[in-house]
C-alpha cells in the first residue's frame, strides 16, 4: 500500500512545466515519511498526507487538478479523501479520486461552495460550480472520527477561519495534525471573508489546534513545512496581535492603506508578500462580523 516515490517522481518531473507559481517555494514531488504508514506528499498545489492501510490509503486533501494523474497513478487504493477546505489546489483530483470509488469527507459548507457559482470579488469574476463528481460524497457538521487498522482519526470543524468549510484531520496515533490553510510559516494567512471567513475566527481555530496538540505533535498545513505546537503557538499570537492592531481602527473608520502607513504590521515576528491584501481582507472580515465588536462605530 505505500507510495511509489520513484513512478511518482517521475510523472510529477514531466509537470512542473505547467504554470504553478508555488512550485518554485515548495519542493516538487517530495515524500517524507513521517510514520511507517503515513506521508507527506509535497509539490502538488497543496501537502498531501497519505496513510497506508490494509484497506487502501487515507488522503487529506487531493491536489491541484494539474496533478491529478500523477497522485493517483503513484499510489495504491484510495479508500478515503479529506477535504480541508474547497479550494481547488486542494480538492483538484476529486473527480478522479471519486470516480475509482473513493470516499470525499468534507465539512458541509464545503460541499455547498463547491456546488454553488461564486463572485471572486478580488478576481473581479465568477467561479463556476464545480462537476458533482468534484463534490464531498460525505459531509458532516461538527466533528467525527474514522478507525483504521493503524490509526484513529479525528477531524472537526474549524469555524471561519480561512473559508467557512475548513477543517482539521488529526492522526492521534502518529500524532499528526492536518490544519489545511489555516495557518502556514511561510504562506500569507488568507481570509475569504466572502464566506465569512475573518481574522477573530482565524485565531479562535488556532487556539483550538492548540488545545488538540501537545509538545511532540507535528502540524502539517496547507503549504510550507511542518510545524511544531511552539511555532504553531507563535503564528497564533501574530495574528492576535494584527487583530488587537485594526479592531479599533477599523471600528473607527480606518482603511486598510490608513492601517498600513500607521504602522500596524511592523514590529511582527514575521514579514508578509503582500501585507496590504492581508490588511484589506481584515478589515472586510471584521466589518462583516461587526455584531462582535464594541459598540463605538463610526
Amino acid at each position: 500500500m505505500a507510495i511509489d516515490r520513484r513512478r511518482f517522481l517521475m510523472r510529477l518531473t514531466g509537470a512542473v512545466v505547467l504554470p504553478r507559481v508555488a512550485m518554485s517555494r515548495q519542493s516538487a514531488g517530495g515524500i517524507t515519511k513521517l510514520t511507517n504508514t503515513l506521508s507527506l506528499v509535497t509539490g502538488v498545489g497543496t501537502n498531501v498526507l497519505a496513510l497506508s492501510t490494509s484497506d487502501g490509503m487515507v488522503l487529506v486533501d487531493s491536489g491541484a487538478p494539474q496533478y491529478s494523474s500523477a497522485l493517483t497513478a503513484s499510489t495504491s487504493r484510495v479508500r478515503t479523501v479529506f477535504n480541508t477546505h474547497f479550494h481547488l489546489e486542494n480538492t483538484g483530483s476529486n473527480e478522479a479520486l471519486n470516480g475509482v470509488g473513493a470516499k470525499i469527507l468534507a465539512h458541509e459548507n464545503t460541499r455547498q461552495w463547491m456546488a454553488t457559482p461564486y463572485w471572486v470579488p478580488a478576481e473581479d469574476r465568477y467561479e463556476k460550480a464545480r462537476p458533482k463528481a468534484a463534490h464531498p460524497t460525505e459531509t458532516f457538521y461538527t466533528s467525527g472520527s474514522l478507525k483504521t487498522d493503524t490509526e484513529q482519526i479525528d477531524y472537526g470543524y474549524l469555524i471561519a477561519a480561512h473559508t467557512s468549510g475548513d477543517i482539521y484531520v488529526f492522526f492521534r496515533n502518529s500524532n499528526v495534525l492536518a490544519i489545511g490553510d489555516v495557518a502556514s510559516p511561510v504562506r500569507d494567512p488568507e481570509l475569504d471573508y466572502f464566506t465569512g471567513a475573518w481574522i477573530g475566527g482565524r485565531v479562535d481555530a488556532m487556539d483550538q489546534l492548540l488545545k488538540l496538540s501537545n509538545d511532540n505533535t507535528r502540524i502539517v498545513p496547507g503549504y510550507g513545512p511542518v510545524m511544531s505546537r511552539a511555532e504553531l503557538k507563535t503564528e497564533r499570537d501574530m495574528m492576535a496581535a494584527i487583530y488587537e492592531r485594526t479592531v479599533d481602527r477599523v471600528r473607527e473608520g480606518d482603511s486598510a492603506e490608513d492601517m498600513l502607513k500607521a504602522g500596524v504590521m511592523n514590529g511582527l515576528t514575521r514579514s508578509f508578500k503582500d501585507p496590504k491584501k492581508l490588511l484589506y481582507d481584515v478589515h472586510k472580515g471584521l466589518w462583516a462580523h461587526h455584531n462582535k465588536l464594541a459598540p463605538n462605530v463610526v
